[in-house]
């Protein structure tokens, strides 16, 4: 019982005093390694359809977008290789366009797969960039809850805020242009769902 006890403590110190390199668990390093992985196929994506790009608002969107997701892939995988904090902190991406959206719908031609790669447009080409950034939302929102390094975490957590940002410039670009239609309830429904919730009052018991 005394040995066991005593390798156990052996054990914790040694994990104590590993070096920062080693500071993650193994569940923060297989997410962060899809994270780092889906980080390099959405870049190569960027890449890949910047040639196809007409409009030169969305490639404006592209180039700026670009630039930040690889500054932002170089500190995650200096952290994520060093166990410290990278060479800068991670950065806030500022859109460059308004909040205003387009609601209702337009009939028009049903959307389907292509059937040739001749039908690239600007279109699927924003489609394709939003896409990404919901996959990196995703990705480094399950990094971040599994993550134990504290330095590698942080990194995680701010970039998130980041692919939201991106990936809703990218929306308002296709809602602009009409490749994304946002449907509204009637009025009465509006009204009857926006009435649904009250405020709280305080559970008797329980702390302010």
């Amino acid at each position: 019982m005394t040995n066991n006890f005593m390798d156990q403590n052996q054990s914790m110190q040694q994990s104590t005093n590993m070096p920062l390199s080693m500071n993650h668990g193994a569940h923060e390093v297989l997410d962060v390694h899809e994270v780092l992985s889906a980080s390099i196929g959405a870049l190569n994506t960027f890449i890949f359809f910047r040639q196809h790009v007409q409009d030169q608002e969305l490639l404006n969107i592209l180039d700026r977008q670009y630039a930040f997701m690889l500054d932002e892939y170089n500190i995650t995988a200096e952290c994520f290789k060093t166990g410290q904090d990278p060479s800068h902190p991670t950065r806030s991406y500022k859109m460059q366009m308004g909040n205003d959206s387009k609601y209702g719908l337009t009939p028009g031609e049903p959307k389907k797969p292509m059937q040739s790669p001749t039908e690239i447009n600007d279109g699927i080409i924003s489609g394709f960039l939003l896409s990404c950034h919901k996959m990196g939302a995703t990705g480094k929102t399950t990094a971040a809850l599994e993550a134990t390094n504290p330095v590698v975490r942080r990194v995680l957590q701010d970039s998130i805020p980041n692919c939201i940002e991106m990936a809703y410039e990218l929306s308002l670009y296709q809602n602009q242009k009409g490749y994304y239609q946002i449907p509204q309830l009637s009025q009465a429904d509006m009204q009857a769902m926006l009435n649904m919730y009250g405020q709280a009052d305080k559970a008797p018991g329980m702390p302010s």
